[in-house]
């Protein structure tokens, strides 16, 4: 089994892992660097004739970093199956909306999309047998197993074994795990981020700005607020569609998030901001409403929170460096404790390191003396 690395790898964004075996090509995840927009390296790094050999593309979840380059992967010549959750599917379609082109989004709206299903016997591709779990990261979100009849390979994708809303399902014994490095060795417990986020929203009791992703992180933010909500255009809609997921959230989360939501208000392009919690999409505000609330909040002094990834150059970032905002991670990917403990688990002799800078990288190296730390994109790895 061979393991290409076409993003992702010392470096945040553009996730895509190639595996072959026996002639077959598999492509997990196919996603865009919205640091590195209008480069190269906006994109995976691989080739024409490498996607025209490629029999198959299967994505965890829909993240723009992981989903917003498959129209792309389909206008440079791949022609294989395409698989993806129910979820995902939908997911996918904000993330095409805010960061593909319309010519790759027309591509990847039009294409045939199957179903990933959930379990032990997901997909049988070629050599490889697939399994399947819930990530925790996002309903439909997905961790995936690889077994070729000699070599075990899992690739994580976006988990969060922590979540207080999203399932998610224990790994399997494996050989190598690419596990989700994005913050590196921070030992800070999500519980306890949780807690200051929590209390930085209570102390601004005339109202804020919670710039987050549609799917995924909205759901958590929402468990936090106890005070007066509002939302913006699309995160009703999009808090709903999630809530009804039922088999991929953790107990009865589903009816305490629902009563909460319908005392929210709805908040619309042309309002004033409300004295209220508001949850905008997206998180970076490089897409959605956020980027018109952002703008009002910048010019107002308005108090804005950011509680995720922010890309250098992005308005967030940008804002948070002025000091016109401020920045707590609420997280949504594995703490330090929890990457050992699931590397322990599954007992993997080799570990890649995906979603995170060199520097990052080599802190987490230091915990987990089986992980590669010189790895980066364009790299192979043989198994």
């Amino acid at each position: 089994m061979r393991v290409v690395l076409h993003g992702g790898f010392a470096e945040k964004g553009r996730t895509s892992i190639g595996v072959q075996g026996r002639g077959y090509r598999l492509l997990l995840d196919a996603g865009v660097n919205t640091s590195a927009r209008g480069t190269d390296a906006y994109y995976p790094r691989i080739t024409r004739d490498e996607l025209a050999a490629t029999d198959a593309i299967v994505v965890t979840h829909g993240h723009e970093d992981h989903v917003a380059a498959l129209g792309w992967c389909i206008a440079q010549g791949f022609r294989g199956r395409i698989f993806m959750t129910a979820q995902t599917r939908r997911d996918a379609g904000v993330a095409l909306e805010g960061y593909a082109e319309p010519a790759h989004r027309h591509l990847a709206d039009n294409a045939l999309i199957e179903n990933l299903p959930l379990g032990d016997d997901a997909l049988s591709l070629g050599p490889f047998s697939i399994k399947t779990g819930r990530s925790g990261h996002v309903a439909g979100g997905v961790w995936l197993a690889l077994r070729d009849g000699v070599k075990r390979f899992t690739y994580c994708g976006d988990v969060l074994p922590s979540s207080s809303v999203f399932a998610m399902d224990a790994l399997p014994a494996c050989g190598t795990i690419a596990i989700d490095a994005s913050y590196g060795d921070d030992p800070v417990r999500a519980d306890e981020r949780a807690r200051q986020i929590a209390a930085w929203i209570d102390a601004h009791e005339g109202g804020c700005v919670l710039p987050t992703p549609l799917y995924g992180r909205s759901a958590e933010l929402l468990a936090l607020v106890e005070g007066p909500l509002a939302l913006a255009t699309g995160m009703r809609d999009a808090l709903q569609a999630q809530l009804r997921e039922g088999d991929w959230l953790i107990g009865a989360i589903a009816a305490r998030l629902s009563t909460r939501m319908q005392a929210a208000t709805d908040w619309r392009e042309g309002d004033s901001l409300p004295r209220a919690a508001l949850l905008c999409h997206d998180g970076m505000g490089m897409a959605g409403p956020s980027q018109s609330i952002l703008t009002i909040a910048r010019e107002r002094s308005h108090p804005t929170l950011f509680t995720g990834h922010l890309p250098d150059g992005s308005p967030g970032h940008r804002m948070a460096i002025e000091r016109r905002a401020d920045w707590i991670r609420l997280p949504t990917h594995p703490t330090l404790d929890e990457n050992l403990a699931m590397v322990a688990a599954t007992g993997a002799q080799t570990v890649l390191g995906h979603s995170c800078e060199p520097r990052t990288l080599a802190a987490l190296g230091r915990h987990v003396p089986q992980l590669r730390t010189t790895l980066a994109t364009g790299d192979v790895v043989d198994l």
